[in-house]
């Protein structure tokens, strides 16, 4: 933000008053202890879905009143493409793979709410930590990073062992197999071979005994019974799984115990925004940490009628904004407990939107605007660059706009550090304080080097070259768009990180992104005089992050993201899973 031209005739007082006006605005932090935290984290939002990161046509007057009361980051950075891996990232300050929460394989986020795998009991979250220093801590939303190891009940990656006091959401996240009258979304193209390895077993299996009925094939019944048996047990292996994705993936919690199994989608939004508001309340008199961890803009895009064709963009667009009226919900709450002056408020999305998604002519994934690329792709800007935004009035000056990289794995140390706490010494934490940057203390982030993981799989390096300003990135991997040219994955629905489906770049793709936002013109040896070097440069800087991971357990292993029935969370006695305690009786 720049002051406005003021012009004195008196060269004595010029000096005065500008330093007032410098100075008096801004609050030291050490002033204030311990702020509350509200953390906004939309899911799969893109950047370019949003008006004050330029779209014009979707309404989002409440973010936008966030950035202009606050500071606006252009280069935030998801430290990975999905959900799973790009949240334990902002839980941890780490990149995933350093918690085993990013995949070897195309598992890439967890599946099952039965799963094994998740975030690790010996992370560390920021909201442990804030707990230790007397914070309340809330979680409302989705979670997405597991529920048992070995029972049902033993919660091990439950956000309550994770730092939270209090939760109330999707322990899992929300899919199109949520909402009865859509589409089935997880693991679509496998349920389809599931179905015809099914088809042709049983068309086996008929034909035989139509056979031996006529005599037309000479087969024991022996034979016949086995191949039966064999056909229903088959069946029964995967259809007891996906069959019921509903009843086993669609629930909601409050803390331990399930309140809907299945979830009832018409009043999840309001039930969301109630629980937060109704946390705030709770806890005005203290300090406390509410990450509210919205279900918008994931399909199947939970709408309510009053939202329903508001927008210029079809649903996804009244999701979108829907998703702003309850940001400006929990706005107004903040504002009538009179905490606006001493609550941090973060908005941004776990990654960038769907390009993907789509229902016949109905785009249901989100927009990144001028940046390649989308949801999955780890490299791509499209992928990873998302809005974020940061309003704490008196501390951080309003309407201010910053260029520099940074990360979602940087509210960690922000956060741990304003709440009085130290983060882990005993790990890397690849997370910066931010504070400095945002209230324009410093002029540059303390980023050098980004690195832009697909699953375990580097993609990408950034270098943000501080002395000239150069923010430089080079590709290694890239995904093979289909059909060629479309932009995205549009045959497979999603990108692959490795294999048949991506590129391999030597010497690597090189980009200035101060310069090509849009990844528009790689450079070359003899186009770029310093190629050789930017690339040497970047190759020690991965050479030098290589050997700060250390191996760790994978928990996105098929054998941890498969369907295991004795971890099924069941709200009765499994497998009649059934319970609605939010409703009227």
């Amino acid at each position: 933000a720049s002051l406005p031209l003021l012009c004195f005739r008196s060269p004595l007082v010029t000096p005065l008053i500008l330093g007032l006006l410098l100075q008096a605005p801004f609050t030291q932090p050490s002033t204030i202890t311990q702020p509350n935290f509200v953390l906004l984290l939309a899911d799969d939002l893109g950047i370019g879905d949003v008006g004050c990161y330029g779209n014009d046509t979707i309404r989002t007057p409440n973010i936008d009143r966030l950035a202009k009361e606050g500071v606006k980051l252009t280069q935030h950075i998801a430290a990975a493409p999905l959900c799973t891996p790009s949240r334990a990232a902002f839980l941890t300050g780490r990149y995933p793979l350093r918690s085993g929460m990013d995949a070897i394989n195309d598992y890439r986020v967890i599946f099952w709410n039965a799963g094994s795998g998740g975030l690790p009991a010996n992370e560390t979250t920021f909201a442990k930590i804030l707990q230790h220093q007397g914070y309340s801590t809330g979680l409302i939303g989705k979670w997405h990073q597991g529920v048992n190891c070995e029972s049902r009940n033993d919660h091990c990656h439950h956000p309550l062992k994770h730092g939270f006091d209090y939760f109330y959401g999707m322990p899992f996240t929300l899919i199109s197999d949520c909402q009865p009258t859509e589409t089935p979304e997880m693991d679509r193209a496998f349920r389809r071979k599931l179905w015809l390895s099914t088809e042709m077993i049983g068309l086996i299996t008929l034909t035989a005994v139509l056979g031996r009925l006529t005599g037309l094939i000479s087969v024991h019944w022996k034979t016949l019974t086995w191949l039966a048996g064999f056909s229903l047990l088959f069946f029964i292996s995967w259809f007891s799984s996906y069959g019921f994705v509903r009843y086993w993936n669609c629930i909601m919690m409050r803390n331990h115990g399930i309140t809907e199994q299945p979830m009832v989608t018409d009043r999840t939004t309001s039930l969301i925004l109630r629980e937060s508001i109704s946390f705030i309340e709770r806890n005005k008199h203290k300090p406390f940490l509410l990450f509210l961890s919205f279900l918008h803009s994931h399909t199947p895009l939970l709408t309510t009628e009053k939202f329903l064709g508001r927008s210029r963009h079809g649903l996804y667009g009244d999701n979108v904004e829907e998703m702003d009226w309850m940001v400006g919900q929990v706005l107004d709450a903040i504002d009538k407990e009179g905490l606006k002056e001493t609550t941090l408020v973060y908005f941004a999305s776990d990654h960038g939107g769907w390009l993907e998604r789509q229902e016949g002519e109905r785009q249901l994934g989100g927009w990144n605007g001028i940046y390649k690329g989308g949801k999955s792709m780890g490299g791509w800007e499209g992928g990873i660059r998302v809005p974020g935004i940061f309003r704490w009035p008196g501390v951080l000056p309003a309407g201010t706009v910053t260029d520099e990289p940074t990360s979602l794995m940087d509210i960690y140390p922000t956060v741990v550090h304003l709440a009085g706490g130290e983060v882990p010494q005993d790990r890397v934490i690849d997370g910066r304080d931010l504070l400095p940057l945002l209230r324009g203390a410093v002029a540059h982030s303390e980023h050098e080097f980004l690195f832009h993981y697909c699953g375990v799989h580097l993609h990408a390096v950034r270098w943000h070259q501080k002395d000239t300003g150069a923010v430089w990135k080079a590709h290694f991997m890239t995904p093979i768009f289909s059909p060629p040219g479309a932009g995205a994955c549009y045959d497979r629905g999603f990108c692959p990180c490795f294999g048949e489906g991506v590129t391999h770049h030597e010497p690597p793709l090189l980009f200035e992104l101060s310069q090509d936002p849009s990844e528009a013109k790689p450079l070359s040896a003899d186009t770029e005089p310093l190629f050789d070097t930017v690339i040497r440069k970047i190759g020690r800087a991965i050479e030098e992050h290589r050997r700060t991971l250390t191996p760790v357990p994978e928990q996105l292993s098929v054998s941890n993201v498969v369907w295991k029935p004795w971890l099924q969370p069941c709200c009765g006695t499994f497998p009649f899973c059934w319970c609605d305690k939010e409703g009227d009786n």
